[in-house]
């Protein structure tokens, strides 16, 4: 039976669904030594899924720097704390790297604020974003997308914490994990049901409440 999906998701049926999370291992990396031995790994593996976090102004005017590039495999995932390390030059490494995959959500904005601590041309990036409409799907969030394609809800609530604490929180660090992975999960989803046309496209009308089938 193909998969259902939806140009848009109704948000309102989020709360009810199962919660997804990351179970694979969450390492935090605080040292430059530690930076180097992390992307030796993870520049061996064929995809990579990434995300930033950064701590949240509640004063107009103020933006914070990039405090944390948190990078996942299928089953493990570093969390840099930028805040400890800045940009090292195997962070650069792995930033710089035409070889593997990594994937991400509105990617561009990522890339901006990491620019602001330190200088890299960026290698082999892909943003979900710019794919998800080869298939119909017209929301962008993360949040939406995952239970369009999952049926299962992404927690937010760790989203505006302080990333910048001297120690990040099991919720935290399982939050930050949790989004890397999400973007390999998704890209290869959208990738299969590009590939197989696996699926049903249901038209959500906003302004008439009506579904139609496409």
């Amino acid at each position: 039976m193909p998969k259902i999906i939806y140009n848009k998701y109704d948000k309102s049926k989020i709360p009810a669904l199962p919660q997804a999370k990351f179970q694979g291992r969450i390492i935090v990396i605080l040292t430059s030594g530690e930076t180097e031995k992390a992307v030796n790994y993870l520049l061996t593996r064929d995809i990579l899924g990434f995300d930033t976090e950064t701590r949240p102004s509640f004063t107009k005017g103020r933006q914070h720097k990039v405090s944390l590039l948190q990078v996942a495999t299928p089953d493990t995932c570093f969390l840099f704390r930028l805040n400890h390390t800045g940009l090292t030059p195997a962070l650069i490494r792995l930033l710089e790297d035409t070889t593997v995959k990594k994937v991400g959500l509105s990617w561009h904005d990522d890339l901006a604020s990491l620019h602001r601590i330190g200088q890299f041309n960026a290698g082999w990036f892909i943003d979900i974003q710019e794919h998800v409409r080869e298939i119909g799907i017209e929301d962008l969030s993360l949040q939406k997308l995952y239970a369009n394609l999952f049926s299962q809800k992404i927690s937010k609530r760790q989203q505006l914490s302080n990333w910048e604490a001297d120690i990040l929180s099991d919720k935290q660090k399982d939050y930050a994990a949790t989004d890397a992975w999400a973007c390999i999960q998704i890209y290869q989803e959208l990738m299969r049901l590009k590939a197989t046309h696996d699926y049903q496209l249901m038209q959500e009308d906003n302004h008439q409440n009506e579904t139609s089938i496409s």
